[in-house]
């Protein structure tokens, strides 16, 4: 037996044998042509059928995980349009008279290469999805087979030094347990996808993992990181343990999902469902959802050439709005920028998309474009609970601005003729520290905020969430986190309004006592973590739970932090 430290990307435990995946090296050689314009239309019929495969690899993500992690591949198909890399191998071609598969093969490395030499982590880590699309269309114009994944047959743990998104989406979910990878990071697309599949996953084990016997069985856990090759009779027996309570207390959970989240001493707080399309809706639901507490709208907008109009966008909403009937729905307004392209609204390149034109910034700047989500939201809303968010709100002027387009669309759609609901109320995500500094001001512009701790928690640690080498300061966790949600809370019930939070954190089992401590009304989650926080919120006690907020929010690491959350979840004294 042999133990192995890894990092945790997807929770769960998995019990089987390795797989190890492979991906097939495509053997490139460089020919002659006579000519180079039948050549690169070789080329172009390569890519139009990588085109068609990464179209329906999509439809498949999306069907399995969601509209947001198959945007992957939405990404991979804009790679394949790229004209700079185009007119690069076409260049090569047409000078060099090689073969289309050397000049493709050359100048995709030329461009990952880029992207790897780059210090922004974000466009480092783009070059494993442009060598992944390379390597699809070399596949494609030499024939050779992608990997062997058609070997995989039985149930097993995936093995991998690492492993492409495509391939990722393309296992056979009924043959796989897990993921156990040599490298990657939490944010890695494996570790996303994972999780969007509901599979434990361990990344970023080291390469030690790639010599163990090809015979060898594993045992991964996603929640603590750690790998077991070849567990003991005890060992194993002790983790088939662990592992059928967590089943257990999984299908109890879900048998009282749908009963409200009150504490011991009967507070009642909402637990609703970050959604990104009308069948997330329909999931929420059935795992207990009280509503939506986010709908991401990028759906509506990306993988196409022209923007949705106000039609179709109404009949998306009107579609998630009768789904959730009169519960409360909280629709987002576009949330897009340079790591998201749309090849309609030409957003370009950023060197820190994050930081850049994006959401409520670039919506401002292009009003009637805005304005198109606007009336088909406010159109929609008859008959319903519908809330409005806005993204990524920096500024009181953005507010404003905002509202003030709002005002404009009520305009235009009453004078149209079509009914508005009364009292839609509007809100805004908090995500960035100038709002929580000055959260006793927006209080008094708004409805309701929603806490967005991931995007928080990397603006206030300045540590970029998808770079694996500053993940270490990526926990919400972080009393200077937690302090800023303290802030936002108490300025929100001063002013009277009400505050949700719609961050990974709302779902994470050491976090909901002391946010429910803090004071929080909303918790928004993943669908599937719905069944299990309720149970957590039904085991808290008020006074309790405010006692555990106080001392965290005075300590000094989130590992500390999180220590206190076991001991109160075990029942220990925290005071």
């Amino acid at each position: 037996m042999n133990k192995l430290k890894g990092i945790p990307a997807s929770n769960g435990i998995a019990i089987g044998p390795s797989f190890f995946y492979q991906q097939q090296t495509v053997k490139i050689n460089r020919r002659m042509i006579d000519n180079p314009e039948a050549e690169f239309a070789r080329l172009e019929k390569s890519l139009a059928k990588a085109r068609e495969q990464l179209s329906a690899i999509k439809d498949k993500a999306e069907n399995e995980t969601g509209a947001d992690e198959a945007a992957i591949f939405e990404a991979h198909a804009l790679i394949l349009d790229d004209p700079t890399l185009l007119s690069k191998v076409q260049e090569v071609i047409n000078q060099q008279h090689v073969n289309a598969e050397f000049a493709w093969s050359e100048s995709i490395e030329t461009c990952a290469q880029q992207m790897d030499a780059l210090e922004d982590d974000y466009f480092r880590a783009r070059a494993t999805d442009i060598r992944d699309v390379g390597c699809r269309v070399l596949r494609l114009l030499t024939g050779q087979s992608e990997s062997n994944l058609d070997a995989l047959v039985a149930p097993s743990i995936i093995l991998a030094r690492d492993l492409m998104p495509s391939d990722t989406v393309r296992l056979d979910k009924d043959f796989v347990l897990g993921f156990c990878t040599a490298e990657g990071g939490p944010t890695s697309h494996t570790a996303i996808l994972s999780k969007a599949l509901g599979l434990p996953a361990v990344v970023g084990v080291g390469h030690e993992i790639l010599n163990i016997d090809r015979q060898a069985i594993l045992v991964i856990d996603g929640g603590s990181g750690d790998v077991i090759i070849n567990p003991d009779k005890s060992t194993l027996k002790s983790v088939q343990k662990k592992r059928k309570a967590a089943m257990h207390i999984a299908k109890l959970d879900l048998k009282k999902a749908h009963k409200p989240a009150a504490t011991q001493d009967g507070v009642t707080v909402e637990v609703v469902a970050n959604i990104g399309n009308p069948d997330d809706a329909v999931i929420a639901l059935e795992d207990g959802a009280e509503g939506v507490g986010l709908l991401r709208t990028e759906f509506l907008y990306l993988d196409r050439k022209t923007a949705p109009n106000e039609t179709e966008q109404l009949k998306a909403y009107k579609s998630i709005l009768d789904i959730m009937g009169t519960r409360p729905v909280i629709i987002r307004t576009l949330d897009v920028g340079g790591d998201k392209e749309l090849p309609y609204l030409n957003l370009g390149r950023e060197a820190n998309p994050f930081l850049g034109w994006r959401a409520i910034r670039m919506c401002l700047d292009k009003p009637d474009f805005f304005k198109v989500q606007l009336r088909a939201l406010l159109r929609a809303s008859p008959g319903h609970d519908l809330r409005i968010m806005f993204p990524m709100i920096a500024t009181l002027e953005e507010v404003r601005k905002a509202q003030n387009l709002l005002n404009q669309a009520r305009d235009e759609v009453t004078s149209a003729g079509y009914p508005i609901a009364e009292n839609i109320q509007v809100g805004i995500m908090v995500e960035i520290p100038s709002t929580v500094i000055l959260a006793d001001l927006f209080a008094r512009e708004v409805d309701f905020f929603s806490i967005g701790t991931n995007d928080l928690t990397q603006y206030t640690m300045a540590a970029e969430r998808t770079n694996d080498r500053v993940a270490y300061l990526g926990d919400a966790c972080h009393p200077a986190v937690l302090r800023e949600i303290q802030t936002v809370i108490k300025a929100a019930h001063s002013a009277g309004i009400w505050v949700g939070l719609c961050g990974e954190l709302a779902g994470d089992p050491e976090a909901i006592p002391i946010l429910l401590g803090l004071g929080l009304d909303e918790f928004s989650m993943a669908p599937p973590l719905i069944p299990h926080a309720k149970a957590i919120i039904r085991n808290c006690s008020m006074d309790k739970a405010r006692q555990l907020a106080s001392k965290v929010v005075d300590l000094a690491t989130a590992a500390e932090v999180r220590q206190h959350a076991r001991s109160y979840i075990s029942g220990d004294d925290v005071r």
